[in-house]
């Protein structure tokens, strides 16, 4: 369901539910999320905030009150270390705030059955679909480092698992290898090479789930959906807030950092259909690297270092089987906004992990000299 559907009357009457200041002068759709619609709200009032409304998309998020309780959970925790020994030295960093219901609630399900939610829109904001500098990168690895670091010492079993399965790549597989037999749409006939650059890396890629099954990783918690849009910059390109946290639960420490190269390295868009556009910036890779364990280097230990070489090449295999997926299903997950987009996010995906591997060794060097300064 799109923004467009909903009036502004009836935009006004769901905000209006929450303990807002002010009165609404506009709303408009806000962002270019995959999942959830955002709507800006703009108060009109000039001593107010404004706001930012969301409707949770519950046929993905089926357990609408589990990841509003994981939000406020860690938001909590966060602010808390924030304000505490992790202050930053630019100390703007911030962290989403929820803004209740009238009635005390973290969301609103409306007559019509959707579920709502509403924060604090963060002025003076920026973020970015690609990222043009090593600066920006450093401070992305620093952002997504530090935020495990200040959550190492929270008890993952608080989170619910909102996402089942969502990083567990055997049942990625196993939804592609239905959705392939299943062909309920005829399209398989147009992935031959696809099938087979799937099957050939198969039992790599299934290497750090089996250390996960072994036991080799802690479970912590982790953001799960670290593209890089979903970090606030400043407009000195310094991080001010991570957003997005839908699919903070517990999971490995490789997830996120595998995620994040995914959508850093990469020097074209997630949906470029000139594949030829689509190559690896290294030096966005070490950047981000170096931020990253430096904040995160000194928690890890040995296994989840290793993990983080095998997740980089993971991510981009795993998102392009999940594009995939959605595309012989005949596109029911992700908004699309033309019939092969799917697929073209899929061949996509797959270049870059083409890439990524024709730099496996340099890969791997990175991550072995960073952690060693990082634990100097």
């Amino acid at each position: 369901m799109s923004t467009a559907t909903f009036s502004i009357s009836k935009i006004q009457n769901i905000a209006k539910n929450f303990a807002i200041e002010g009165d609404i002068e506009s709303a408009k759709p806000f962002g270019s999320g995959h999942i959830n619609d955002t709507i800006f709200i703009k108060n009109a009032e000039t001593n107010s905030p404004d706001y930012l409304l969301q409707r949770i998309n519950h046929h993905i998020f089926r357990d609408v009150e589990g990841v509003v309780v994981n939000i406020a959970r860690v938001s909590a925790h966060l602010d808390h270390k924030l304000n505490g020994e992790f202050k930053t030295e630019n100390g703007v960093e911030r962290v989403l705030t929820l803004i209740p219901t009238l009635k005390g609630s973290l969301f609103f399900k409306d007559e019509d059955g959707n579920f709502w939610r509403m924060y604090h829109f963060i002025e003076d904001s920026v973020s970015y679909d690609l990222v043009s500098s090593a600066k920006q990168a450093y401070e992305g690895g620093e952002a997504f480092g530090r935020f495990q670091r200040m959550l190492a010492d929270m008890d993952a079993t608080l989170l619910t698992e909102t996402l089942p399965n969502f990083h567990n790549i055997k049942f990625r597989l196993n939804n592609f290898y239905q959705a392939l037999a299943d062909d309920v749409k005829g399209r398989v006939k147009e992935i031959p090479e696809e099938i087979e650059l799937i099957k050939s890396y198969e039992e790599f890629m299934c290497s750090l789930y089996e250390m996960g099954q072994a036991g080799k990783l802690p479970t912590r918690i982790t953001h799960n959906d670290t593209k890089f849009n979903n970090i606030l910059f400043d407009k000195n390109d310094r991080v001010i807030c991570i957003i997005d946290l839908d699919t903070v639960m517990p999971g490995y420490v490789a997830y996120d950092f595998g995620d994040a190269i995914r959508s850093l390295v990469n020097t074209a868009e997630e949906d470029e259909a000139d594949i030829s556009k689509i190559n690896v910036n290294m030096s966005l890779f070490k950047a981000y690297t170096e931020g990253y364990l430096k904040e995160a280097g000194n928690f890890l230990t040995p296994e989840e270092v290793e993990s983080l070489y095998l997740a980089v090449f993971l991510f981009p295999y795993m998102q392009g089987i999940r594009f995939l997926t959605d595309y012989l299903q005949g596109d029911t997950y992700y908004k699309t906004a033309y019939p092969t987009h799917n697929l073209v996010r899929t061949r996509s995906q797959f270049q870059l992990f083409k890439k990524l591997w024709s730099h496996k060794s340099e890969i791997k060097s990175i991550i072995e000299a960073e952690q060693k300064v990082a634990s100097a």
